[in-house]
């Protein structure tokens, strides 16, 4: 048989949390339906956010309440804080995340504390969820680059990481914000991060800012990685990582896992009338793509 890779489905949170335009609830509840029925089994809902900073997350209830949930789906929600974790905990998200970086100035930037304070405001986090049964994954970002600090040392990545698990984060997710890594940066990275955690409490989540997505992906592959996040039709962009174009495309991850002889549990057909969804909610045109094998 062949080899499962989890994809874990961030656009309607990372996706959307940088549009400009108001997006209203009922496509977001929507798009997260076509995903359910699509099989993906890991999708990133919302973030229970101030609204201050992150407005099109304003409605994470409202969506959270809305969603039709598929049995074997999770459906998981981003949580700052504890107040965050509440909320989540109220509108039933199956898991939570929370989010580190490994550049102090993007900690600084991103959550407005440095990377020492943001570990200590999850602990009351992951003292809630064990109480409730609920998994807490982990986020890094800035894992090989940094707009405001350049190169990112490994062992920082390797050293928050070890912290996240020890805290009791079930997976840590390794994002490349910016999109400057590539597959030597990004193997350097997992090397030393692999010294310290085994390859099923990683995830890579590459965006696709200089093309080298697909590239990262296929040498973390090969270094055991089995779950990276994607976000349909490409969406997304940190609003605190000037130039971050995107989350790399889910349907060419899809396509170049299945080329690889992976399975995902992901129905091919229905990502591209997934992605001129998601083309219509935001006014634009869909990429010219090659048919999904």
């Amino acid at each position: 048989m062949s080899e499962f890779v989890q994809i874990f489905e961030v656009g309607p949170r990372d996706g959307l949390q940088n549009e400009k335009a108001k997006i209203k609830p009922e496509p977001k509840v929507q798009l997260v339906n076509m995903l359910s029925e699509a099989g993906f089994s890991k999708i990133e809902v919302t973030s229970f956010v101030s609204p201050k900073w992150v407005p099109q997350m304003k409605d994470a209830p409202i969506v959270m309440g809305g969603i039709e949930r598929h049995q074997g789906v999770t459906y998981a929600a981003l949580t700052p804080n504890k107040m965050g974790y509440q909320f989540a905990q109220k509108a039933q998200a199956d898991e939570v995340a929370i989010f580190a970086a490994a550049s102090e100035s993007f900690s600084q930037h991103n959550i407005n504390c440095s990377i020492a304070e943001s570990l200590e405001r999850f602990i009351p986090v992951l003292e809630l969820a064990k109480q409730d049964g609920k998994l807490v994954r982990g986020y890094i970002s800035c894992v090989v680059g940094c707009p405001y600090e350049g190169e990112i040392n490994p062992a920082a990545v390797a050293e928050i990481t070890e912290k996240l698990l020890a805290l009791g984060c079930y997976e840590v997710s390794l994002g490349d914000t910016i999109g400057s890594g590539t597959p030597e940066t990004i193997a350097k990275m997992l090397e030393t991060t692999l010294a310290i955690a085994p390859a099923e409490k990683l995830a890579g989540h590459y965006h696709d800012t200089s093309n080298n997505a697909l590239d990262n992906i296929a040498v973390s592959l090969d270094m055991g990685i089995r779950t990276f996040d994607s976000a349909i039709g490409g969406l997304g962009g940190c609003p605190y990582a000037p130039g971050a174009k995107g989350n790399v495309s889910t349907s060419k991850v899809v396509k170049l896992l299945h080329e690889k002889g992976f399975t995902t549990g992901i129905d091919v057909s229905a990502l591209e009338s997934i992605e001129v969804f998601v083309a219509e909610m935001l006014k634009q045109k869909p990429d010219k793509k090659k048919p999904l094998h």
